[in-house]
């Protein structure tokens, strides 16, 4: 038989040169020689105190490169970022075996703040010196992310008050009982359970008392709406996702299409994509030329951002919601949309019944009327409103008519709580001045702006498909906006790091 020289396995000793192990060219060969000297730390050298008492303190250096290593390998836990650091040859090496305990960096992630945020400047200007962002075109995208945050602790201030009085009657229910027991002899264990579940009663009303009584006032939407609070961490939101409703933040980006360098990041506690892009498009103001053209997707599409975006003489490209239909390219979408999502959850969903739509409504030509699908008359209620800008007419049914239908389930929504069916009909625009939305259509329809489309695709959902499936960003492990907006920041960093480092990053 063949002979073969020996395998080892297991443990063996060496000498090893830590600087040895981490080569040019690499992601942490470009990370150690920018933390050791292109980053200004001054900031995070200056919360120490102990240069004449206490303990002395990790190197902010070290624990930055350690962060932001883990970070593009895909770890995002401080205890497996601390097993690393004990047992993987290049992160002692990156840290000069420095071995910190998983709870300093989790508070050195948590703690940092605005720091992170002139961090993440400086790598900007870094990049932007080297010549990675071309300031041609700035495509912003989010991500909807769950947080360190109980998506059950979700409500307005009236559900609080509801859970605390049940469990306060409860408490007193059970209170009442033993008093009346006193006399007679009771089982020792059920007196137990109900004392445990006494406490647990009482504990639980008083932390819903203490937390009204902090937080006078409801959430306040960008329209005035009431939006859920969450007692665990309030300045999260329960936002709806294609793969359920979570609780957490929205991860905004804006993405150079030269390189794909993230020129500026957000996190929002709120889902509404709408309300998060002139913030976004504010910040980078100081990045971009009057050529720069920015790009969204239709999530960010409304009347309102589409008008300041003008107002500022920005030039952008930001689809409504039907330009799909518009495009040849999306003819056969609907194929697609017909194939199961190979990460959705696998059990069937059941399927919405489709109602009856206005042109399903036979209109009278004096419009006094309107015949519904059965051929009952709805009345006019309304001949001179107002939807959205367009002249309109509504009607609706006579109870009589509406409720003892055998057509309510094709009709209504919600049968059960909706007694009669109403129907606008829409008469044409108050206003024949076009509207920013109505300028933006054929901008979007152009050739130029199929272009853009593609483009903008092509720019940022390689980035998010990198954060997300690279380096297993499935949420931040952070409470409140400041710290998960920094651990965002430094995902974000990282993957300009990691673009500096593909380019040949040279001092």
């Amino acid at each position: 038989m063949a002979r073969y020289k020996p395998i080892h396995q297991g443990v063996k000793l060496l000498a090893v040169d830590f600087d040895r192990q981490i080569l040019p060219g690499t992601f942490e060969h470009a990370l150690r020689h920018l933390v050791d000297h292109e980053l200004d730390l001054e900031g995070f050298h200056q919360r120490y105190k102990n240069d004449v008492q206490g303990a002395a303190a990790f190197n902010p250096a070290v624990l930055l490169k350690i962060i932001l290593l883990a970070y593009s390998r895909g770890i995002i836990s401080s205890r497996k970022i601390e097993a690393a650091c004990r047992e993987n040859m290049l992160f002692i090496a990156i840290s000069g075996d420095s071995q910190p305990h998983f709870t300093t960096l989790a508070a050195f992630i948590a703690n940092a703040g605005e720091l992170i945020t002139k961090l993440f400047t400086q790598v900007l200007l870094i990049c932007d010196r080297q010549g990675l962002i071309g300031k041609e075109m700035f495509a912003i995208d989010g991500v909807k992310l769950p947080s360190n945050a109980s998506k059950e602790k979700s409500g307005t201030r009236a559900d609080f008050l509801r859970q605390a009085e049940r469990m306060e009657k409860a408490a007193a229910k059970i209170i009442d009982t033993h008093q009346q027991a006193d006399a007679s002899k009771t089982d020792a264990a059920a007196a137990q359970r109900e004392a445990k579940q006494l406490k647990r009663l009482q504990h639980e009303a008083k932390q819903l008392r203490d937390w009204l009584a902090d937080n006078p006032k409801d959430r306040q939407g960008s329209k005035g709406s009431i939006r859920l609070s969450n007692r665990t961490d309030n300045e999260s939101a329960k936002m709806a996702t294609s793969k359920g409703v979570v609780q957490g933040y929205t991860g905004v980006a804006a993405v150079d299409c030269h390189y794909q360098i993230i020129v500026e990041a957000q996190a929002h506690g709120t889902g509404s994509e709408q309300e998060l892009l002139m913030p976004v498009v504010n910040a980078t103001a100081s990045m971009r030329t009057p050529e720069t053209v920015i790009t969204a997707d239709n999530g960010y599409h409304s009347e309102a951002n589409l008008k300041a975006l003008a107002d500022a003489g920005i030039d952008a490209y930001i689809p409504d919601k039907d330009y799909r239909k518009r495009d040849d390219r999306y003819a056969d979408q609907t194929v697609h949309q017909q194939k199961p999502d190979p990460l959705s959850n696998k059990c069937p969903k059941p399927s919405k019944a489709k109602t009856y739509k206005p042109a399903d409504f036979q209109l009278a030509a004096d419009l006094s009327h309107c015949l519904c699908p059965a051929g009952k008359r709805l009345y006019r209620t309304g001949k001179n409103c107002t939807l959205n800008g367009y002249a309109s007419v509504r009607f609706q049914g006579a109870f009589r008519d509406c409720e003892p239908c055998t057509q309510r389930p094709q009709c209504l929504k919600d049968p059960a709580k909706t007694r009669a069916r109403q129907v606008t009909f829409l008469q044409g625009k108050r206003d024949d001045t076009p509207s920013h939305t109505d300028l933006m259509k054929p901008k979007i329809d152009s050739d130029l702006g199929k272009r853009m489309i593609t483009q903008r695709f092509a720019t940022v959902e390689p980035v998010f498909g990198n954060l997300r499936g690279n380096k297993r960003l499935h949420r931040f492990t952070l409470r409140s906006k400041a710290k998960v907006d920094g651990q965002w920041k430094l995902f974000c960093l990282m993957h300009n790091l990691e673009k500096l480092a593909h380019y040949g990053y040279a001092a």
